[in-house]
């Protein structure tokens, strides 16, 4: 085992060529130890280099409006009238916390994504 540092992506390409070589070892081995080792190395590279962020509040509302087939008309018990629904997908306005609570409740929408900047 010769394991060292990812300090770039060429570094990251070769733990995970090597990560793919020892991915299915058995557990107790040498290998098993390795595949963890490069498991943790890699997600801390990958932390640091290319995070991922929420989703914008108001995507993972046309998100979750898509996956289900809501129309605006559909948001209206969680947001209030048709026109305040139109200001807030329009980003006229802002959801107010009575509405995350509402849509993360009723349509199951991370807390995380909903109180996200826009």
């Amino acid at each position: 085992m010769n394991i060292k540092p990812i300090r770039n992506d060429e570094d990251l390409r070769e733990a995970f060529g090597r990560l793919e070589l020892v991915y299915q070892a058995l557990e107790g081995t040498t290998e098993a130890d390795e595949m963890e080792i490069l498991v943790t190395l890699i997600e801390s590279y990958e932390n640091k280099h290319y995070p991922i962020s929420a989703a914008d509040s108001i995507e993972a509302i046309k998100f979750r409006m898509e996956q289900q087939g809501l129309t605006q008309k559909d948001l209206e018990p969680f947001i209030g009238s048709s026109g305040r629904v139109s200001e807030i997908l329009s980003r006229k306005r802002g959801l107010s916390l009575a509405m995350v609570k509402r849509l993360h409740e009723g349509l199951q929408i991370p807390y995380e994504s909903l109180l996200s900047a826009a």
